[in-house]
């Protein structure tokens, strides 16, 4: 019993120092005491890189157009321009015919290529006996080059000869020419000297 007692008694003695315990006052003046703050500071976002992604890069063409002179190129081409300088008639004895048409043709190569065997035929609408001279030749006729020839034909007495000339190369025929009447040379110059001449065209 007296254990307990003085158990009792030093408790309640704990208790009551406890509560009698003076709290000192700063003094007039004096700075309080805080307490330290806390300091916050920003955590770095850390970025870790994604492992095994495919990253599919499409490159961008530019494409610069330039422009590239082409010189043209020319088809070879075959052309010609025939003239009938005039007509004349005569009486051809040599090949036994009567009454005979000449007429005086030039051919000009216009084209962009040399004509191989180049020749002309003359015809007639009346014409009867085919006549050696209806058609002259020249083994060539270069570019820019011209030839005139004198063609004959069979034709009737003193009858207008609608003639037609053929102008060939190799067999070919190239251009067709018409003339329904043919005038008369002698009053337009008279005949060419320089029959199956190859010149340059003038």
């Amino acid at each position: 019993m007296k254990k307990t007692q003085l158990i009792l008694l030093f408790v309640t003695l704990l208790v009551s120092c406890d509560s009698n315990v003076v709290v000192p006052q700063p003094l007039p003046g004096t700075v309080i005491p805080t307490r330290t703050p806390s300091i916050i500071t920003a955590t770095p976002i850390v970025l870790i890189p994604a492992t095994n992604v495919l990253i599919t890069y499409t490159p961008t063409i530019t494409a610069t157009l330039t422009e590239t002179a082409i010189p043209p190129t020319s088809t070879p081409s075959r052309s010609v321009e025939v003239d009938i300088l005039g007509c004349n008639t005569d009486i051809d004895i040599v090949h036994s015919m009567g009454e005979v048409t000449n007429a005086y043709v030039t051919i000009k190569n216009t084209g962009t290529i040399d004509l191989s065997n180049t020749c002309s035929l003359l015809r007639a609408i009346d014409e009867d006996r085919e006549h050696p001279d209806k058609k002259r030749c020249v083994p060539n006729l270069p570019v820019q080059h011209q030839v005139t020839f004198k063609l004959t034909v069979d034709s009737a007495y003193q009858e207008d000869t609608i003639i037609q000339v053929d102008t060939l190369s190799n067999e070919e025929i190239l251009l067709r020419v018409d003339k329904q009447s043919c005038r008369d040379i002698g009053l337009f110059g008279g005949t060419p000297e320089d029959l199956g001449v190859v010149k340059p065209i003038q």
